[in-house]
């Protein structure tokens, strides 16, 4: 970042507007500097004239960090919307076939691991020029809102019905029943959901699922226990210690010891890519979107059905 030159036309600069993102992101002005590699004094003075022009404080520090005031909340959603422009006008210049700069892609876990790295390999040898970071696409508000607020460029979720997103279909994935193997294989009933259920930590988008399914079943699970790693879930599924609903995808390769059966009434998550629909044809979002469906139809990943199934059952999306 170079140092401000005082406005001529009383507007903000992106270095200003960059400052302010860097800052409320990080939480903090040394943060945002070593991220930025710039010095705190640079990173104050933008945001020191960046308030001159507001007419107001954006920023207030406190012990929990750098948070922005009213105003500075109210700045940021055009702030980022501003940068994001300035980027996607040199990404909307690019070629096809010379593609250059970072791509970031919010992921579930199950997903970055069984869907992500086929298309990433693809991708990487097609634009080896684009640097790939993967983002925790379960963190709160899921990966649909990372790329509401530019944090990324796309995101695989659990397809609904929003209007502000472009959404590309993918795959269904279904939910199983998971219990210890010695319960057997017999059908799943609502009574086997009498015992303690062990679920990721809430709410986000699967457990909001899982939970609607079984209350319009006419059960309300007690005790439910929150756990972060999916690998603790089964490891105490299969000790007995409570049994689980989990996507297929999250299962694979189910561990010794552990089944995984259809609940009584089926349940998917339809699993999509979503991108900001003024951006879904970007050059670089195009290219990851289309190396994204050509990994799923490549030999090797089975047809949809009722031809075929993709490993553990997950069905291709048209």
């Amino acid at each position: 970042m170079t140092r401000e030159r005082p406005s001529s036309t009383g507007l903000p600069s992106l270095a200003q507007l960059r400052a302010l993102l860097a800052v409320t992101d990080a939480g903090g002005f040394s943060e945002a500097a070593a991220e930025l590699g710039v010095s705190q004094s640079t990173l104050s003075e933008a945001i020191s004239k960046l308030e001159a022009l507001a007419g107001r404080p954006l920023l207030r520090r406190s012990r929990g960090g750098t948070q922005p005031t009213p105003a500075g909340e109210r700045m940021l959603v055009h702030a980022r919307a501003a940068v994001q422009a300035a980027g996607d006008a040199l990404l909307a210049a690019q070629e096809d076939t010379q593609l250059r700069g970072v791509l970031r892609v919010a992921s579930f876990r199950s997903t970055a691991t069984h869907l992500l790295p086929p298309a990433l390999a693809a991708f990487r040898a097609r634009h080896p020029g684009v640097t790939v970071r993967l983002l925790d696409g379960e963190v709160d508000g899921g990966g649909e809102d990372l790329v509401r607020r530019g944090q990324a460029d796309a995101a695989i979720v659990i397809e609904d019905n929003w209007t502000d997103l472009r959404l590309t279909p993918l795959v269904l994935d279904e939910y199983l029943f998971v219990a210890p193997a010695r319960r057997g294989t017999h059908p799943v009933t609502l009574e086997d959901f009498n015992g303690p259920l062990l679920m990721a930590p809430g709410p986000n988008s699967c457990n909001l699922r899982v939970m609607g399914y079984l209350r319009r079943s006419g059960m309300e699970p007690n005790p439910i226990t929150e756990i972060t790693e999916d690998s603790v879930i089964m490891g105490m599924v299969a000790h007995g210690l409570g049994v689980s609903v989990m996507p297929r995808l999250a299962l694979a390769p189910l561990p010794e010891g552990l089944v995984a059966l259809p609940l009584p009434e089926r349940l998917m998550r339809p699993l999509a890519l979503a991108t900001l629909p003024h951006r879904a044809n970007l050059p670089v979002i195009r290219a990851f979107t289309d190396a994204l469906l050509d990994a799923l139809r490549r030999p090797g990943v089975p047809a949809p059905q009722p031809a075929a199934a993709l490993p553990g059952g997950a069905s291709l999306l048209h």
